[in-house]
């Protein structure tokens, strides 16, 4: 298990190298002049240039990206262009918000879709079975920043439910003390602080779990199908064994490995794709931070970011492929 262990946290090396290499070589692909950008369309040109030749922006491509790799060694992640501030600060700003988010949406997701696919299964071909189905079809299909809209009008607008945006109501009060804002409301006994901040997590967790929740959904009902159809299954209900037992204790743990490879995939995804969920519900969280960044082509910024989401990606499929012996003890990691 170690040994395992040890290989892929080594394995994350050249993965970090690739992504800085290919992120790095992107974003000076892309038209436009961040020292424009800093200090707007009135600078002057030796004003620019001068900017420019501070930034290092004027160096060779692998001078730039030496240092920048030299910097990360070191673990510093730079500083913004825009703001001018230690972008490690930052992304303990924005990091929280965008974690509690993915871990809401998540948590809704594998609740609503693991049961609706383990009933979809048991009950194949009845009338829960076309509609959760049906329903995850176009949960897999409906654009998010449609669905994001559409509950805002909704919601928001016509039935002045849920806050439209943000993260908390700018007349409560909240002690932060790790930036979640649900955790830290319940360390300072702030109930006002969590209902509020639960009210704000509705929509946009809702609108980034969708797609996660309809894939699962499909994918359990398929993996259970599958098991459902296997001799021991069968051994287990001539036996007289519960129905409820046969299902949760035997069918669904043993479907469940293919699930958690989808839950572990979705996970790292949504941490890195939540860009339009944040825009559309101006979630100060990565997704929007790194958004902003390359409209502002703010390189320093994009960069470590993605980088940061790299390794969180790289570590929760790790924590995924050792929960697989949870499920199947036959598994041995050598």
């Amino acid at each position: 298990m170690l040994k395992y262990i040890t290989q892929r946290v080594l394995m994350i090396v050249p993965v970090l190298i690739g992504v800085s290499i290919l992120t790095f070589s992107l974003l000076h692909l892309i038209p436009g002049d961040p020292a424009k950008s800093m200090l707007g369309i009135k600078a002057t040109e030796t004003q620019l240039e001068l900017l420019r030749e501070e930034l290092g922006l004027n160096d060779p491509f692998i001078v730039q990206y030496g240092k920048f790799m030299g910097d990360i060694l070191q673990g510093d992640l730079g500083k913004s262009i825009q703001s001018n501030e230690a972008i490690t600060h930052e992304l303990m700003q924005k990091l929280p918000a965008t974690i509690e988010l993915t871990i809401f949406a998540m948590i809704l997701a594998v609740i609503v879709g693991v049961v609706a696919g383990v009933i979809a299964a048991v009950k194949q071909y009845s009338w829960f079975d076309n509609i959760s189905m049906t329903g995850a079809l176009f949960g897999v299909s409906m654009p998010i920043f449609w669905l994001g809209l559409m509950m805002i009008l909704l919601f928001s607008v016509q039935l002045q439910l849920l806050p439209p945006s943000g993260r908390l109501s700018t007349s409560v009060e909240l002690e932060t003390i790790t930036n979640f804002y649900l955790l830290d409301s319940i360390l300072t006994w702030n109930w006002v602080a969590f209902k509020d901040a639960f009210f704000h997590l509705l929509m946009p967790g809702i609108a980034l779990g969708t797609i996660p929740m309809a894939i699962i959904a499909r994918m359990t009902r398929s993996s259970m199908l599958e098991v459902m159809n296997q001799d021991y299954i069968r051994t287990a209900d001539a036996k007289g064994l519960k129905k409820h037992l046969i299902i949760f204790q035997h069918a669904l743990k043993n479907a469940f490995l293919p699930v958690l490879t989808i839950i572990g995939m979705q996970f790292g995804f949504l941490l890195g794709g939540a860009v339009l969920t944040e825009s559309i519900f101006s979630w100060p969280g990565v997704g929007r931070y790194v958004y902003l960044a390359v409209l502002g082509r703010d390189f320093p910024v994009v960069q470590s970011t993605i980088l940061v989401i790299a390794v969180i990606f790289v570590l929760v499929n790790l924590i995924t492929d050792l929960l697989y012996k949870y499920f199947d003890p036959r598994i041995r990691y050598e």
